[in-house]
């Protein structure tokens, strides 16, 4: 015979395996007729707990578990502050890459071998079943990334507001024609999106608010602004969807012969270490790693006490370096 689990009680119950495990651990987050409902079919189908597996859940290892992209330069600056945050509560960090070669599951997997008390996933892919399955075995958290998930949590910036002041700052120097590159299918793509038309459209520029789709590379930036270039009128700014994007942006321009920024104004996103570089000195908006990591732990820390998850959004800022200027011709 077969062992009742958690997941046999979601399906029969028609809600997630995350909401069960509230249930079955007694923390808040779901509802009283929820809680008898999934309390009387477990009975029904005779679910009996895993005390073993229980108590080791109890054994509190002090290790969080973090999940990231190996060649995104904003999660290497995120991972470095979640070190010293981790650190400053008495926790260490266990980190597993996502990379070309390694897919996002086969990192979280890793993860688990490892008994974190809780995983933080950087700006992952993993849909919403996946999500909810995961949080089913253990407190999940999402960084820099927005769901409505059932029992997992998430700490992120306001990208549709960092967009704004992207915008913002552009439309004050003198510019009209700004194009938004974006990070395709990227976890905050579609905020970052929202964001771009409804800045646009507050300045009263929503019919030239020009979207192209981009990526995560420079490569991804640099076929992007080729495009644009092709045009018979490009436009005399660019968003990109992140500072790597945006590289691959400026080095485009560059190799054609125009002048960043006299000619072309380029914005970037992130504020990660790629764009402090002194042949670079990238304008871009700051997700505040620090404080996206204190929160992060934070966050972490309560869902592995039993706390109910919750959505942290923080205000993002724009940092103004050399890659901006007014106009030709203002």
């Amino acid at each position: 015979m077969t062992r009742t689990t958690m997941a046999d009680i979601a399906k029969a119950a028609g809600i997630s395996t995350a909401l069960v495990s509230i249930v079955m651990r007694g923390v808040p987050g779901a509802s009283e007729a929820t809680r008898a409902r999934v309390l009387r079919i477990a009975d029904e189908l005779g679910y009996v707990p895993d005390e073993r597996a229980r108590k080791l859940r109890q054994a509190r290892s002090r290790v969080l578990g973090v999940a990231f992209e190996l060649q995104q330069p904003f999660h290497g600056d995120l991972v470095e502050r979640l070190y010293a945050a981790a650190a400053a509560r008495g926790y260490d960090i266990a980190l597993s890459a996502v990379a070309p070669t390694r897919d996002e599951p086969t990192a979280v997997d890793a993860l688990l071998r490892e008994r974190c008390e809780a995983v933080m996933l950087l700006g992952s892919g993993l849909d919403a079943a996946a999500l909810g399955a995961l949080a089913g075995r253990v407190p999940t958290l999402l960084v820099a990334r927005h769901a409505d998930v059932d029992g997992v949590g998430v700490v992120r910036a306001d990208d549709v507001r960092g967009i704004g002041l992207a915008v913002d700052h552009l439309v004050g120097l003198g510019h009209r024609r700004i194009a938004h590159i974006d990070g395709a299918g990227a976890a905050g793509s579609d905020d970052r999106r929202c964001g771009f038309h409804d800045a646009m459209s507050r300045h009263g520029l929503g019919r030239a608010a020009d979207v192209l789709t981009g990526g995560l590379t420079e490569e991804a930036g640099a076929r992007a602004m080729a495009a644009l270039l092709a045009r018979p009128t490009p436009p005399s700014a660019v968003i990109a969807f992140n500072d790597r994007c945006a590289t691959g942006v400026v080095d485009t321009l560059l190799h054609r012969g125009h002048r960043v920024p006299a000619d072309v104004s380029v914005v970037g996103y992130d504020d990660s270490r790629l764009a402090e570089a002194p042949h670079v000195q990238m304008t871009t908006v700051s997700q505040d790693a620090r404080a996206l990591a204190a929160a992060a732990v934070d966050q972490a820390l309560r869902l592995a006490a039993g706390g109910a998850p919750a959505e942290i959004v923080l205000s993002p800022r724009l940092v103004v370096r050399a890659t901006t200027a007014a106009p030709p011709g203002a």
